[in-house]
């Protein structure tokens, strides 16, 4: 009998956060990977280890009997490869994300550099997109996550995901009267063009609303304050597209990137880059829509 870490680990995960889904966000899989994953472990182990109650998963006396070990056997791999990719790296390297990114992801992506990179330092902090888009241009932070639109692009960005800008409301309330109470975002490019594209529509608004996050606006919206603009990830049962009282021009693509200071990067900040770039590779940004 061999038992995988993997496995293993996928295993713990199932029982840790109460089943297959959870685990699955934690582990960045899909829920049928971790199905197969328990599978597996079950056909090696020559019997069953989790006990499905309705929506519920309980571990067998065989896993209960398993799982000490099992924790051992993955924090002793882990701290093997840990060690195995500690790097002699120093320096600081700051860091300045907008509230898009997953805060799980940005988790993610300190704690793997820490491990790798035990000399070197990470200055983490969180800003809007337009105030930190002229940080990193004066050199206040080394790099920075942040939404742009297709005309402030740059060649140098390395672009994490890319969606659509649409209007968005309640559920419950369509706001399809003049004056249309709109929500605006605190130092946002988001509002010249919702602006202009509720002017160039002819429909009348008012500006009811002003916050610095998505999350704050998107509840905002679900309360039934007014209508927003917001990426498309955000829209679900309780937040829908706008029904505009006129014809609407469409909002622009925006992108999420990663932008460096400019000039030649340091080697602390060349590996906090790939770091960045390999997590939202294999961990596709997390829809926070629901």
């Amino acid at each position: 009998m061999q038992l995988d870490v993997e496995s293993l680990r996928v295993l713990l995960a199932v029982l840790d956060t109460g089943g297959m889904t959870s685990a699955g966000r934690q582990l960045h899989m899909s829920q049928s990977a971790v199905s197969r994953k328990v599978s597996r472990l079950e056909d090696r182990a020559g019997q069953p280890l989790l006990i499905r109650d309705g929506h519920n998963l309980r571990p067998t006396r065989a896993a209960r009997e398993l799982l000490p070990d099992a924790r051992a056997m993955v924090k002793l791999h882990d701290g093997a490869v840990a060690r195995l990719e500690r790097s002699d790296l120093e320096g600081t390297v700051r860091l300045s994300s907008n509230g898009e990114v997953d805060v799980a992801q940005i988790a993610a992506v300190l704690g793997v550099f820490g491990r790798r990179h035990p000399g070197a330092e990470i200055e983490f902090s969180v800003d809007n997109s337009g105030s930190l888009t002229d940080r990193i241009d004066a050199a206040e932070v080394d790099v920075v996550l942040v939404q742009v639109s297709d005309e402030s692009l740059r060649p140098t960005d390395i672009v994490l995901w890319s969606e659509e800008l649409v209007f968005v409301s309640s559920a419950s309330d369509d706001h399809s009267t003049p004056p249309v109470p709109f929500l605006d975002f605190d130092c946002c490019f988001y509002n010249e063009y919702t602006h202009a594209a509720l002017r160039e529509a002819g429909i009348e608004f008012k500006t009811v609303f002003s916050a610095a996050t998505s999350l704050t606006v998107r509840s905002a919206v679900q309360a039934g304050i007014g209508v927003a603009a917001m990426s498309a990830s955000y829209l679900g049962d309780d937040v829908v597209a706008w029904n505009p009282p006129a014809p609407i021009g469409e909002l622009p693509r925006i992108h999420q990137i990663i932008r460096t200071v400019p000039g030649e990067p340091s080697d602390a900040l060349a590996a906090l880059v790939e770091t960045i770039r390999a997590e939202f590779e294999t961990a596709p940004r997390a829809l926070r829509a629901s």
